[in-house]
C-alpha cells in the first residue's frame, strides 16, 4: 500500500505556489507515496486591518497549520522560513530547508511608471523595512499595506501607493519579475531572517527522510545563523532586527542589524566562520550586540 503524506500550506496563491515545490519533488521522486495539499487560512490572513508588528507577529501564520499536524489532518507544513517564529515546539520540529530563492527586498512600481517620484507613499508593514526606507528614502511617507501579493500589487496599481516594497523570491517564484523595479542589495536594505528559504516541519517520531533530497546544505547554513541571532537577541517575525548570512564554500559570513530601543537607532556588524558552526555565529554575534557594541 501507498504511504499517504499530507502537506499543510496557506491558501494565497504564493503559498500554494511554494508548497507544490515540496507536492511536486515528493510526486517526482517518491513514488511509493502518495501526496495531496491541504490548504487553509491563518490568523495572520485574516485579521488584515493593522500592522503585523501591532499585532504580536510571532506565530500569526503558522497557528492553524500547527494545530493540523498535532490532529493528524496533515503530515508537514511548508513555511516561508522568514514567518516560522524562533521558537519551535519540540512536537512539531523543522524537517529542514529548501534551496533559497533570491533573498533580497524590491522595489515594485505602478504599471506603466518608470521611475518613483515620492508624491504617494510607499507601502510597506514591515518595521525592519520601514527603519532602513528611511536612510534611502529620506523624507519619504511609508503606509501599511496589508494582504497577500496579489492585493498589494492591485492596491499599488489602484493609485493607493507610489511604489510598495516586496520580497524578490515571491515575485519570482509567481512568474511576476517583471514587475521588479529596483533590487536592493543586502548592504543597502537587509532583508529578513530566512527570506527565500522555505521551511518543512514536521510532526514528533515521523520519518521524513524521503525529503532528504529536497534540503539544501548552504541554506541550512545560513538559516541556522540567521535564526541562532534573531533568538539570541530576543527578536521575532514583526522585530525590527534582520540578520543576512551568505555562505561562500565553507564558510558563512553573517550581517545583522541591531535595534536599540532606548537611542530608536540602529547599527550593523559581520562576522564570519566555518559553516558547520552557522548556529554558533548567530549566537556570538547576538551577544556582541547584548553586551553593549552597539
Amino acid at each position: 500500500m501507498s504511504r499517504k503524506i499530507v502537506v499543510g500550506s496557506r491558501d494565497s496563491l504564493l503559498a500554494v505556489t511554494q508548497s507544490n515545490l515540496v507536492v511536486d519533488y515528493i510526486r517526482d521522486n517518491c513514488p511509493d507515496i502518495d501526496v495531496s495539499l491541504l490548504t487553509m487560512k491563518t490568523t495572520g490572513d485574516i485579521q488584515l486591518s493593522g500592522p503585523l508588528y501591532d499585532m504580536g507577529g510571532k506565530g500569526l501564520f503558522v497557528k492553524e497549520l500547527d494545530i493540523a499536524l498535532r490532529d493528524k489532518k496533515t503530515d508537514l507544513s511548508v513555511h516561508s522560513l522568514k514567518d516560522l517564529p524562533m521558537e519551535v515546539p519540540e512536537d512539531l520540529p523543522i524537517v529542514g530547508f529548501s534551496k533559497r530563492e533570491d533573498e533580497r527586498d524590491v522595489l515594485v512600481l505602478p504599471k506603466g511608471v518608470k521611475e518613483y517620484d515620492g508624491k504617494l507613499p510607499i507601502g510597506c508593514s514591515s518595521l525592519r523595512r520601514i527603519l532602513q526606507l528611511e536612510r534611502l528614502f529620506p523624507g519619504v511617507e511609508v503606509k501599511n499595506v496589508r494582504g497577500n501579493l496579489q492585493t498589494r500589487l492591485r492596491k499599488l496599481d489602484e493609485g493607493e501607493f507610489g511604489a510598495i516594497i516586496l520580497a524578490a523570491a515571491g515575485l519570482k517564484r509567481l512568474g511576476l519579475e517583471d514587475r521588479i523595479s529596483r533590487y536592493f542589495e543586502p548592504e543597502e536594505l537587509l532583508p529578513a531572517c530566512g527570506q527565500g528559504i522555505l521551511c518543512i516541519q514536521g510532526r514528533e517520531g515521523v520519518d521524513y527522510g524521503f525529503m532528504s533530497g529536497f534540503l539544501d546544505e548552504d541554506a541550512t547554513a545560513a538559516a541556522l545563523a540567521e535564526r541562532a541571532y534573531v533568538k539570541g537577541v530576543n527578536g521575532g517575525c514583526s522585530s525590527p532586527i534582520a540578520a543576512h548570512a551568505k555562505v561562500t564554500g565553507d564558510t558563512v559570513e553573517l550581517t545583522a542589524l541591531y535595534y536599540d530601543e532606548d537611542t530608536k537607532k540602529y547599527s550593523k556588524y559581520v562576522m564570519s566562520g566555518d559553516k558547520k558552526k552557522a548556529a554558533r555565529i548567530g549566537q556570538d554575534m547576538a551577544y556582541h550586540f547584548l553586551r553593549g557594541n552597539r
